[in-house]
């Protein structure tokens, strides 16, 4: 089976929750859609733990770009004993007000090992992932593409075209788009068209995809 969540951002005990409800095996594919880290209590420990699964396949989100940037440079200032500019000291501070302030607390408990594995991690990120589920064509990303044009090949936007504010879950012909981001006003799994949405605001949910079974935490 093929299961989608979105916008874990750092709760580790509702992912666990998650993944003991739907009982997910080695066997399933999970696909995370953005916005693992940030705000919630436990971000590295969800990192450490979904690095580990074979069968986990993370997409980056907003929160994900901008937190592996900072962490980067946050890295390079500790091995380097170097003062950052103030440029990276405005964003940096931002950033840890609004939302990453866990993540980075988490992150400076790390031996230099983890570290690196956690920014290698969070690097590696896809920008979307297809799946063909059952005969179906699934274009899995976290919030959407900004200025969407059809005659533009995935593969050619660039990391801000998904991030950006105004980025939007494009009409794909062929393919039924599945994003995470702006929560769904319902609080349920909405569709709409051949787009689906999953974030679910202050519920973690679930879709499996070959079925359709929605599941929630």
């Amino acid at each position: 089976m093929n299961y989608v969540i979105s916008d874990i951002c750092g709760n580790y005990q509702k992912f666990k929750e998650l993944m003991d409800n739907v009982l997910i095996s080695d066997s399933d594919t999970l696909y995370i859609l953005g916005n693992t880290v940030d705000f919630g209590d436990e971000p590295m420990e969800l990192i450490e733990d979904i690095s580990m699964r074979a069968n986990v396949y993370a997409v980056a989100g907003e929160r994900d770009y901008l937190a592996a940037r900072m962490l980067y440079g946050f890295d390079k200032m500790l091995k380097g004993g170097t003062t950052p500019d103030a440029d990276y000291i405005a964003e940096m501070n931002a950033w840890v007000a609004e939302g990453g302030q866990t993540t980075l607390d988490g992150f400076r408990a790390l031996d230099a090992d983890a570290r690196e594995g956690v920014l290698d991690y969070l690097s590696e990120m896809t920008l979307y992932e297809e799946a063909n589920v059952k005969g179906k064509n699934y274009i899995l990303m976290s919030r959407g593409i900004a200025n969407y044009d059809p005659d533009t090949d995935l593969e050619d936007y660039e990391p801000e075209d998904f991030f950006a504010e105004d980025a939007t879950a494009p009409e794909i012909e062929g393919a039924i788009v599945v994003v995470g981001g702006e929560p769904t006003k319902s609080g349920k799994i909405e569709r709409e068209g051949n787009i689906i949405r999953i974030n679910c605001a202050g519920k973690l949910a679930c879709l499996c995809l070959e079925n359709g079974k929605e599941f929630y935490v």
